[in-house]
Order: structure tokens, then sequence, then C-alpha cells
């Protein structure tokens, strides 16, 4: 009888390490598996990041704070950041009533006021103005004196067309 149970023990043990053994098995597969997805997915994250971080970098290629020749020309007005200086006094253009002085158009809902800045380089900007139902875009030369004021001068621009 005492042969018997330690039979039956045996076997029940086996039985029992099997099953450790099968499932151990089949957790380190789906582990490895997990892991093969997630290295996956940090690849293409990382593909992701990288096309992104050249998109910016092709963002940022016209832009004065890029442009290290353009940033020379300021160099002796002790200037902390001359593009924001710049998108500052070209938006106190906006201060004046009526539509602001740079917008050859009158404005058909509200008044034409200059939205969005940017500024490329050390004589060009590139505005976008609305009027809250209407916009074009401006491209307008400047000029940064050294007392810091600026001469503004409309050189193009473009008033969209609604289509309905």
């Amino acid at each position: 009888m005492k042969k018997n149970i330690f039979l039956y023990l045996f076997v029940f043990a086996a039985l029992i390490a099997l099953f450790l053994l099968m499932k151990g098995s089949k957790t380190a597969k789906t582990g490895a598996e997990k892991i093969a997805r997630l290295e996956d997915q940090v690849t293409q994250l990382k593909d992701s990041v990288e096309k992104q971080q050249f998109r910016l970098m092709d963002m940022q290629y016209f832009s004065l704070e890029n442009n290290d020749d353009a940033l020379a020309y300021y160099d002796h007005l002790n200037l902390k950041n001359p593009t924001r200086y710049i998108e500052d006094k070209l938006l106190e253009t906006n201060e004046q009533k009526g539509d602001n002085p740079l917008v050859p158009y009158a404005g058909m809902e509200s008044n034409f006021k200059i939205n969005k800045i940017k500024v490329l380089n050390h004589k060009w900007v590139l505005a976008d103005f609305s009027d809250g139902k209407y916009w074009g875009d401006l491209v307008i030369k400047y000029e940064l004196k050294d007392d810091l004021s600026i001469d503004f001068t409309l050189v193009d621009h473009l008033l969209y067309t609604r289509s309905n």
C-alpha cells in the first residue's frame, strides 16, 4: 500500500511538473511575442520621431532664429530675441482703428488684422491676415534701424476667394 501511495504521489508530482513546464513554456513564448511586438513598435516610433525631426528642421530652415548670417545683422543692437521684437512691432500695426495699414484690402465682415507672422530673415516677413471670414497672406519687407524703429513695406499680397 505504501508503494502505491508513493507511486500515486510520484505520478501526481510528475503531472504537476509537466503542467508547470508546459505553462512556463507557453508563458515564455507569449512574453517573447509581446517583446517582439513592443520592439517593432519602438522601432516604428523611433522612425516616426526621426521623420518629425527632419520635418521640423525643414520647417525651420527659413526662420531668423536659425539663420546665423541674418542674426549677425542685429548683433550690435543687443536684442535678446530679434524675431519676437519684430513680430511685436508688426502686431502693433493692428492697434490702429480700422484695417491694418499694411493690408491693402478693406475688411468685408470686420477689419482686416494680421494674425500669424513668420520672420524669414533680416529683411522679409510672411504674415497671415483675416477679418474673421476672409483671409489672405502678405509678403512684407522690413528694416530694423539702429534706434530699434522698424519700417515695414508691403511687397506682395494675396486675398483668398471663397468658393461655396
